[in-house]
């Protein structure tokens, strides 16, 4: 079976070893690597090319949110899940923004942090319910018809646009001008953005 590679990024060593024998133990998931602050993750990201890159926004050099827009813009298909006290809602925004697939509090369980970095290697989202809430409460909702609420729960569930567009009974140009229409109202530019911008407004479930 090949391993979830997983990049730790925390300037904890208490954190990061916590997170390690967790993940440790079990059979599908492997940490490769651990950094201390932004900049290492950043390298590492580069170097090691995890599947996942569990980080926190509050590290020395270069923050989470920072450190996640440079390791996209590198690699645009890495997975990055944020691992947070939850204590600056903007910084979560701003990684979330930039692409991150998850976004998860620190007290979250055991059971709930491996879940999500499965569910973020599979290229799903998830968002902490008190992550959903405290950002949604600070921003209007994007005004999005119940047809495009529909198609982007679809993309939040894994569907391609021709899987949508068979589910729906429409044409695949169709799903295609719904994903258009939606990336410019959410201000989205990919797709996995626009589902983490969508479970951030409460539009559609993680």
């Amino acid at each position: 079976m090949d391993k979830t590679t997983i990049l730790l990024v925390d300037d904890h060593l208490v954190v990061r070893m916590g997170l390690s024998a967790i993940i440790g133990i079990e059979k599908d998931l492997a940490v490769v690597g651990e950094a201390g602050d932004g900049v290492k993750a950043v390298e590492l990201a580069k170097t090691l090319k995890p599947d996942v890159v569990v980080i926190d926004l509050m590290m020395p050099r270069l923050g989470g949110a920072d450190a996640t827009i440079e390791i996209l813009k590198d690699r645009p298909d890495a997975k990055v899940l944020i691992l947070t006290t939850f204590s600056d809602s903007g910084d979560v925004r701003r990684a979330l923004d930039a692409g991150a697939l998850g976004a998860i509090v620190k007290d979250s369980s055991h059971a709930e942090l491996l879940s999500a970095i499965r569910m973020v290697a599979d290229g799903q989202t998830v968002v902490s319910p008190e992550i959903v809430n405290a950002i949604s409460l600070k921003e209007p909702k994007p005004n999005l018809s119940p047809r495009h609420i529909e198609v982007l729960q679809y993309a939040a569930n894994g569907l391609t646009n021709s899987d949508i567009a068979n589910v729906l009974g429409i044409g695949i140009d169709c799903v295609k001008a719904h994903m258009k229409t939606i990336f410019s109202r959410l201000g989205a530019s990919n797709r996995s953005e626009a589902v983490a911008l969508a479970i951030r407004h409460g539009l559609i479930d993680n």
